[in-house]
């Protein structure tokens, strides 16, 4: 049923879902691996979905690490609202990766230790994923990490206009197989 509810998402808007299926486990556990929780204040993930990643996340941060998520798509965020509103630093929002700046800005957040993103770079449209790595620079603290994945390495050269370290994993058992991107600048 969750995976025809996803499909249905993802016919209505192709551009902002940007896959067919929600990610595996495997993927899930590859894109946080490289999370060290127990020093992490800030994490951020951008759009979510319907929180494989999240799920994660919740279940391995500390209480008092501040988790924002980030999802576009509102029936997303609505699913996300009801399954994680009940825990403690966990604020979802309804809107754009793109404005993430003001959003850390509202809720006195600091700089960003890690971000966790599902969005469709080859599908966005060039000036979104533009202000959105812009912002993703300029959020994240020294020695942070950006951790996206990509179904195919076509967006590697331009997310690496943004960054100056990219580490690559290929993630076979995943629907599409993927790509996950370890970013960094120092």
């Amino acid at each position: 049923m969750k995976l025809i509810k996803f499909i249905i998402e993802y016919l209505k808007s192709p551009r902002t879902i940007g896959a067919i299926a929600p990610s595996s486990k495997e993927l899930a556990n590859k894109m946080i691996s490289h999370i060290n929780f127990k020093s992490a204040k800030c994490i951020v993930e951008y759009g979510p979905g319907t929180g494989v990643f999240t799920e994660k996340l919740v279940n391995k941060k500390k209480q008092d690490t501040l988790l924002i998520l980030i999802e576009f798509n509102k029936k997303f965020y609505n699913q996300l609202k009801e399954k994680y509103n009940k825990y403690n630093n966990v604020i979802i929002i309804n809107d754009s990766a793109e404005n993430i700046d003001k959003y850390l800005k509202k809720y006195a957040a600091p700089k960003v230790d890690y971000i966790i993103s599902g969005l469709p770079f080859a599908s966005l449209p060039k000036e979104v994923s533009n202000k959105i790595l812009k912002n993703t620079e300029i959020i994240l603290k020294d020695h942070g990490l950006f951790i996206t994945f990509q179904y195919t390495l076509l967006k590697k050269e331009y997310i690496a206009s943004y960054f100056k370290h990219i580490s690559i994993e290929r993630v076979i058992f995943n629907l599409p197989p993927a790509y996950v991107l370890k970013c960094q600048n120092t």
